[in-house]
């Protein structure tokens, strides 16, 4: 089990909760960047990185935390100096690659400075930032990949650093779930988990379920980025869909069946409308759609509510037994208020 280690208000690592990460896309000293905070932090963030390309976005931390609760991260490259502001300006955590900020005498000063905060450092590497060392000696493949973050972690311990994050990223599937399996092996630091560049909302999806997936579920990973070419939304939606779908999370899940010639009433529609409705409970519930009553109650007969396709209506269920029948325009509010029955 991977280490604990506090940013702001949340815990990551030890047996907490898989945390939801997103990045914001506008910068950071904007009216635009708090207005995305708050908007992402009512759809579920509960961390959130920026960009910090001047000392205007080191300082702006400070009003963006007036706004939101959730712990803010300052992506900094390049400049320590910047690190050193956003400490100042009220970052929870910094993200820096210590091999990029002008020796180690500047990633002493931010150890130095994150120490004395309680400011926990996240490092890591991707498939275009592995150490020519490691390049060269192993090629591009998870070895490298793991041991260029692993030379960061150890630049960080030197002084002293203990609250580290450490991120292992590629665009390829199968090399991202052996980088993390191997880095995992080699450290108890939490673990940042994503797929760098992984394309628009859906493939990118695809490729981050795949390889998050295959790792949460065995226990590697402490929080998760969906990075998507989307807005951050997306990717704190599809983020605690996939925690939900692997059951680290509680909250409504809804199965569905992809119908066939006998279903006779849009059911796939009616799926929809339904996956919206339940989006924001967050009490364990199963919601079943399905396309007719040969199947539906029976195959979803674990729902705490469902519904079924019927001749001339539709038919609503809990846990295999029928409730009711009810004609296709009442639908959704008899089905809607069978569900708020459920999370009472």
């Amino acid at each position: 089990m991977s280490k604990k280690i506090l940013i702001g208000n949340v815990a990551i690592g030890g047996g907490e909760k898989i945390a939801v990460q997103s990045m914001a896309t506008f910068k950071t000293c904007t009216d635009d960047a708090v207005r995305q905070a708050v908007e992402l932090e009512n759809a579920g963030c509960e961390i959130l990185r920026f960009s910090v390309l001047d000392e205007d976005d080191a300082a702006a931390f400070s009003a963006i935390k007036k706004a939101v609760k959730m712990p803010l991260v300052a992506d900094i490259h390049f400049d320590y100096k910047l690190a050193l502001k956003s400490i100042d300006g009220g970052a929870d955590k910094i993200r820096i690659n210590p091999g990029n900020i002008g020796g180690e005498q500047n990633v002493q000063k931010v150890a130095s400075a994150a120490k004395a905060n309680g400011i926990p450092i996240r490092v890591g590497s991707n498939t275009g930032s592995i150490d020519k060392e490691f390049l060269n000696k192993y090629g591009k493949n998870e070895v490298s990949l793991a041991e260029s973050a692993l030379k960061q972690v150890a630049i960080l311990e030197k002084y002293g650093v203990q609250d580290i994050v450490v991120s292992v990223k590629a665009s390829s599937v199968p090399l991202t779930v052996k980088a993390y399996e191997y880095i995992a092996a080699k450290t108890d630091y939490p673990l940042h988990l994503g797929v760098t560049e992984a394309g628009t909302e859906f493939n990118g999806v695809i490729k981050n379920s795949a390889a998050l997936g295959a790792l949460l579920l065995r226990g590697i990973g402490d929080t998760v980025r969906i990075s998507l070419s989307a807005p951050p939304v997306k990717e704190v939606v599809a983020a605690k869909a996939l925690l939900s779908a692997l059951e680290l999370r509680t909250g409504a899940n809804l199965v569905a069946c992809p119908t066939c010639g006998r279903c006779e009433w849009d059911c796939m529609d009616f799926a929809a409308k339904t996956e919206k409705y339940i989006s924001g409970i967050n009490k364990p519930i199963k919601v079943a759609v399905m396309g007719c009553v040969v199947n539906g109650p029976g195959e979803a007969a674990d729902a705490d509510v469902g519904v079924a396709g019927a001749k001339g209506g539709c038919v609503i269920f809990s846990h295999g037994k029928i409730l009711k029948t009810v004609k296709r325009e009442d639908l959704e509010k008899e089905f809607f208020a069978e569900i708020d029955k459920c999370i009472l």
